[in-house]
C-alpha cells in the first residue's frame, strides 16, 4: 500500500512540470519554416560532360565469336617433368651462406693460401672465406671457379615442369 501512495504522490507533483513542457504554441517553429522557405533557391551544379567513347568494330575473320562458348574447350598440355638427372641433394648438409639470397652476398676480395684460391665474400656485415666446391645462395649454388675478378657458380633451379636445370651465375668483385 505504501508503494501506491508514493506513486500517486510522484504523479501529482510531477504533472505540472510535465504539463509545462507541452504547449500548443508553435509560432517559433512556423516562423523558422517561413524564413527558410523565403530564401532564394541555391544553384545546382550542371551534370558533368559525358565523354564519347570511341567505337570499335569487331571483324572476326577466322577468329571465334568472343560472346559464344568455344566449340571445344582449349586443353592446355602440361609437359611431363624433365628427367635429366639434375636435382639438388636433399641429404647434403647446408652451408652457412646458403641461408642468404645470392644478390645479398658481395665478393670483396681473394686470398691465395698454400696454393688454394679463397674468395672473400660479405653478407650481413660479416666476411666469409669460400673455396671451390663450397655452396652459397638459396638456389644450391656451388662454386666452380674463383679468380681475382669473380666467383663462378652453378645453381640448380626449378625448370617450371616439375624438374630442375642448371644455371650459371657470376659474382664480380665489388669495387665500392
Amino acid at each position: 500500500m505504501d508503494y501506491v501512495r508514493r506513486l500517486s504522490l510522484v504523479l501529482m507533483l510531477g504533472a505540472p512540470f510535465v504539463g509545462g513542457c507541452m504547449s500548443n504554441d508553435m509560432n517559433d517553429l512556423t516562423m523558422y519554416a517561413d524564413k527558410i522557405k523565403k530564401r532564394p533557391p541555391g544553384r545546382i551544379e550542371p551534370l558533368p560532360e559525358v565523354k564519347q567513347v570511341e567505337t570499335f568494330i569487331y571483324i572476326p575473320g577466322d577468329r571465334r565469336n568472343p560472346f559464344e562458348e568455344p566449340e571445344e574447350p582449349d586443353v592446355k598440355q602440361v609437359d611431363a617433368p624433365s628427367d635429366n638427372g639434375i636435382a639438388p641433394d636433399p641429404f647434403r648438409r647446408k652451408e652457412e651462406l646458403e641461408a642468404f639470397p645470392l644478390d645479398t652476398i658481395r665478393m670483396v676480395g681473394t686470398m691465395d693460401q698454400a696454393g688454394t684460391m679463397w674468395g672473400l665474400v660479405m653478407s650481413s656485415g660479416i666476411i666469409y672465406r669460400v673455396k671451390v666446391g663450397n655452396y652459397m645462395g638459396q638456389n644450391h649454388g656451388q662454386i666452380m671457379r674463383i679468380t681475382e675478378e669473380k666467383i663462378e657458380l652453378t645453381e640448380i633451379v626449378p625448370d617450371g615442369k616439375g624438374g630442375y636445370r642448371e644455371r650459371r651465375a657470376n659474382m664480380a668483385l665489388a669495387t665500392e
